[in-house]
């Protein structure tokens, strides 16, 4: 299925009415990382029919079903996302339609982690920016309770491993998920120290997309294009005992052109004993419901739900963000 999780990311960045010209042109195939049945499943599902490459997949795998109801049972089990962005960073949608598009999926609270000032070309907000988004958050949150609005940052990892954005502003933020997003190629000593400085900060609550790597091409802020990437080098072994030693969670990516990190690192994390945040890295209402793909690979590395944070209640997961700090 991994092939239509790809189409579905690439149909997820055209333009508005892009889909609809290119299945009027019949160009969809030209489009890279989609093929003929997956071509053929989009404009199929696009006039609301079940496409006929799906449902025969679907017959001939009946046997996979259980395990289609173990991930609908662990998606259940989720409680929110710790990890989207709104139009005040790279984001498309407004916080408030971001926050109701959570309400739909059935979501008791959603973390606003846009990006911190470094990474400009994501539109990262300044220590002033931020401070005016607390307000914002803090108005919606009384329109939309007992939803939740946690206030958050996605927070640039530096070469040396400071966290991108104040002590102050960090200690009063509900999420903080540190990332790495420049010199990605960097040899694996000096990628782990970075990372390692990262993890320990008492700051840090959740480790974004580990390895950085890219599956497939995506489009970028003013038609920017990036291309795929492989994964960063580091020593997984020490960074997944250090998530376990300062009480950091590992995020899994939902994202279908991330899926970071690989299994084989996330069933690493799992022996080790590290706690886990399914998350979306949402930058748009719909792409909220892609906490299905990590849930998937949760179950298949044999994640407990228990040991996801965002299956815990917004009062417990605030205990937890708090008390490292």
């Amino acid at each position: 299925m991994a092939a239509f999780r790809t189409a579905a990311a690439v149909v997820d960045a055209l333009p508005e009415g892009e889909l609809d010209r290119r299945i009027r042109t019949r160009t969809l195939t030209d489009l890279r990382g989609i093929g003929p049945k997956t071509g053929a499943a989009i404009v199929q599902a696009h006039a609301g029919e079940v496409p006929e490459y799906l449902a025969r997949l679907e017959e001939t795998f009946a046997e996979l079903v259980p395990l289609a109801d173990d991930v609908a049972e662990f998606r259940s089990a989720l409680r929110g996302d710790l990890h989207t962005h709104s139009d005040w960073s790279d984001g498309g949608s407004p916080i408030r339609e971001m926050a109701e598009a959570a309400i739909a999926l059935g979501h008791e609270y959603v973390a606003l982690t846009d990006h911190s000032p470094r990474l400009t070309v994501a539109n990262g907000l300044t220590a002033e920016r931020l401070e005016r988004q607390l307000d914002v958050v803090a108005a919606l949150n009384e329109e939309l309770a007992p939803f939740r609005i946690l206030t958050g940052i996605e927070c640039d990892i530096h070469l040396d491993g400071r966290l991108d954005q104040t002590d102050e502003l960090l200690g009063r933020l509900d999420v903080v998920v540190a990332s790495v997003h420049s010199d990605l190629r960097a040899e694996s000593a000096a990628m782990t120290e970075r990372m390692l400085a990262a993890v320990a900060n008492p700051h840090t609550d959740v480790l974004g997309h580990c390895t950085g790597r890219l599956l497939i091409p995506r489009e970028q802020r003013e038609g920017r294009r990036q291309r795929p990437r492989p994964e960063s080098a580091f020593d997984a072994e020490a960074i997944f005992g250090a998530c376990v030693e300062h009480g950091t969670a590992v995020e899994i990516n939902s994202r279908p052109e991330r899926l970071d990190p690989p299994l084989r690192l996330l069933a690493l994390a799992v022996e080790l004993g590290c706690e886990f945040a399914v998350d979306t890295d949402a930058h748009a209402p719909g792409q909220l419901d892609w906490q299905a793909n990590g849930c998937e690979r949760a179950v298949e590395t044999g994640v407990d739900p228990d040991r996801v944070v965002n299956t815990w209640p917004a009062d417990e997961l605030l205990e937890w963000t708090a008390g490292a700090r």
